[in-house]
């Protein structure tokens, strides 16, 4: 599991102990196979342990319980996925300013000759990755 998957899911399961497999999908946005996999993950690890109220009129009820460890991986993860979060921030905002900066320039710039203009834009080249 990625740390953004770790660190969503451990949020909600610490916010949320009461939510089911499905509400846990629902809310990331993810398959209710994907979570029961992340969930079943988390209580091997040790991070999450599960309860079971059998008394409850609703037998399929659970609580998902962050362990002392679980809490203190959350505060790793929680760390980590904030300076990953950080540096994409930064990064976009030089992006932004050197676009703005190209939009300046070309704001000044001569209009482009005719002649480019049915050549196409070059639009299509964004989704190479």
């Amino acid at each position: 599991m990625r740390d953004e998957v770790h660190y969503r899911l451990l949020k909600l399961l610490a916010e949320h102990p009461e939510a089911s497999q499905r509400q846990l999908a629902d809310a990331l946005g993810v398959s209710l196979g994907k979570i029961n996999y992340c969930v079943k993950a988390l209580i091997d690890k040790g991070w999450v342990k599960v309860n079971n109220f059998r008394n409850n009129k609703n037998k399929l009820a659970y609580a998902y319980l962050l362990t002392p460890s679980g809490v203190d991986a959350k505060a790793r993860i929680t760390a980590r996925f904030l300076k990953r979060k950080l540096a994409e921030f930064e990064a976009l905002e030089a992006e932004i300013a050197q676009l703005t900066a190209e939009v300046n320039d070309l704001g000044r710039a001569p209009a482009p000759s005719r002649s480019c203009d049915n050549q196409g834009s070059g639009a299509n080249l964004g989704n190479q990755r």
